[in-house]
């Protein structure tokens, strides 16, 4: 199986100036958060709008995922579907990303940018999608089969997807955040699969990333107390062997470094009395 190597990019996607941009476009990085990690009534609403966008933009672009289409198409429709909902691409921009959404093939564990590649035959692709709509942000991802796609790499997907229900279903105030990765690690070593741990989930809100860290493993360091009103994404990323990485050239797409394959999938979550609300469905 050829591994990946970097496409060629399209030029630089508008965004119509009534589109209100978020804080970070054109600067080297985003503001650090000071806020609270608990959001008011009001900020809970407007994620769930950005939330739903993002999603109806994802299954937009996803039904374009078929074998001889490039990346970049995807990115074309997810970033037009946000934009005619009223929504910035949070990827556009952010720390300098070239474009609107990620697009992560195969071996690429995140970050992937979409650009000239042609899907083929076979192939598994993530598709992470992020809208930013009155001030705030919804985040998810998921990965997608290419055509008619080996057992191996079938289940792999299938059982990443389940590592994420797994971990939400373990969210509870009172509970510490390591008690998701614990869920998740302990779930994936029984296929013998990798867990990434560099690359975590994170909290979100008006910020794209608060500074709350989600790992997906059991991190001793994650003690921080789940409280009612948080919103923050849990994003397993599960690989075929070993969960060491690089990095490309480019600085985003960040591959395993035995080129074996790996799946991710993301949601946003709210915090309830009870458990989780999931806001990035469509």
């Amino acid at each position: 199986m050829a591994h990946l190597v970097p496409g060629k990019l399209s030029p630089t996607r508008s965004v119509p100036a009534r589109i209100a941009r978020p804080e970070y476009v054109g600067k080297r990085g985003p503001q650090p958060y000071t806020g609270s990690e608990v959001q008011t009534a009001e900020t809970i609403e407007k994620m769930r709008v950005a939330g739903a966008i993002a999603a109806r933009a994802m299954e937009a672009a996803a039904a374009h995922i078929a074998p001889g289409v490039t990346t970049d198409e995807l990115d074309r429709v997810a970033h037009e579907y946000m934009c005619d909902h009223g929504a910035y691409p949070s990827d556009l921009g952010y720390r300098g990303f070239p474009k609107s959404i990620c697009t992560s093939l195969n071996e690429v564990i995140c970050h992937g940018i979409p650009d000239s590649t042609v899907m083929r035959d076979g192939d598994i692709v993530n598709l992470d999608v992020t809208a930013y709509i009155h001030g705030v942000h919804g985040d998810l991802n998921a990965t997608y089969l290419v055509g008619d796609v080996d057992e191996e790499s079938r289940l792999l997907v299938e059982r990443t997807r389940e590592s994420l229900d797994r971990a939400i279903k373990a969210v509870r105030p009172g509970r510490q955040i390591n008690v998701i990765g614990r869920v998740i690690e302990s779930y994936a070593k029984r296929f013998g699969y990798g867990v990434v741990r560099d690359f975590t989930g994170h909290g979100i809100n008006t910020s794209f990333h608060s500074g709350l860290i989600v790992p997906h493993y059991d991190s001793p360091r994650a003690t921080e107390v789940i409280r009612p009103g948080m919103t923050f994404t849990i994003e397993p990323m599960l690989t075929l062997g070993t969960y060491d990485y690089e990095i490309w050239d480019d600085g985003w797409t960040v591959v395993t470094k035995d080129r074996k394959r790996t799946a991710q999938f993301e949601h946003t979550l709210l915090v309830t009395d009870s458990g989780a609300e999931i806001l990035t469905l469509p």
